[in-house]
């Protein structure tokens, strides 16, 4: 399968040590060769790269690692393809409006079935049965509301339209609107929290340690959300299946006191 990257803080990070661990799993420590994406919000603002080479032998990925963008909610994936050639249409993550809103989806697993869903105006560029998955989520959404709704009453549309997925095979998930990241695990996915006092953390996939009290401040709240855990040093904390995480601002919905700290 693929893997996932994503990330929630109070204050504009950068992301580079993270993305680092998981490019090396583009095609060199992992098998997920058939091309990568990421996706940085600014505000409402969005920027995002593409590339459907293997991100350990992408410029492209080569520059965002040396490139320290900051953001409040950072959207990633690396691919293996099983479903859509590989191309850069198929690249994840995918991105839309709706509401006057970026939304960003990343996922990985198979829906059997999934294109038998009816879709809305929203429509597949590409041929992956993630993208038609995204597609019909904000259709839903949309016929819900025709506007923004409170960010609780999408929490809740949100983990209902995910368990509706979940049925159809594997879906790992991540999806923002720019204010809120959701993290929907079907078989596997993972997070820590690191907040003060912080410590030091040794990235498994490549020589990096990095020690968080030189980088950061007492108030930074910063949750990294991933596949498998990106680092060898840290406490992260596994999703059951079925569950949707909602991440505004660093903190997961109701986790505030299990939240992980990097040491």
């Amino acid at each position: 399968m693929c893997e996932l990257l994503g990330m929630s803080a109070n204050v504009p990070t950068d992301i580079r040590f993270s993305f680092a661990g998981l490019a090396r799993r583009g095609g060199e420590t992992g098998p997920h060769g058939d091309g990568w994406g990421i996706a940085f919000y600014e505000g409402r603002g969005c920027r995002s790269f593409h590339d459907p080479e293997a991100s350990a032998r992408s410029e492209i990925a080569r520059l965002i690692r040396q490139y320290p963008i900051k953001s409040r909610i950072v959207v990633a994936h690396v691919r293996r393809a099983n479903r859509g050639r590989v191309a850069l249409e198929n690249t994840h993550p995918f991105s839309r409006e709706l509401w006057g809103r970026t939304f960003t989806f990343a996922h990985n697993g198979q829906l059997k079935g999934v294109k038998r869903l009816a879709l809305g105006r929203f429509r597949p560029v590409g041929t992956t049965d993630s993208e038609h998955a995204f597609c019909w989520m904000l259709g839903r959404l949309e016929a819900r509301w025709k506007t923004l709704p409170r960010p609780t009453l999408l929490d809740g549309a949100v983990r209902a339209l995910a368990a509706e997925l979940h049925g159809l095979g594997v879906f790992n998930m991540l999806l923002t609107d720019s204010r809120t990241l959701y993290a929907h695990c079907g078989k596997r996915l993972c997070y820590l929290t690191r907040r003060a006092p912080f410590g030091t953390a040794t990235l498994i996939d490549e020589d990096w340690r990095v020690d968080f009290s030189e980088e950061t401040t007492p108030h930074d709240i910063v949750t990294v959300v991933a596949t498998q855990p990106l680092t060898r040093d840290e406490r992260w904390i596994d999703l059951p299946p079925g569950t949707v995480l909602a991440f505004r601002l660093g903190v997961p919905d109701g986790d505030e006191a299990g939240a992980a700290v990097g040491g």
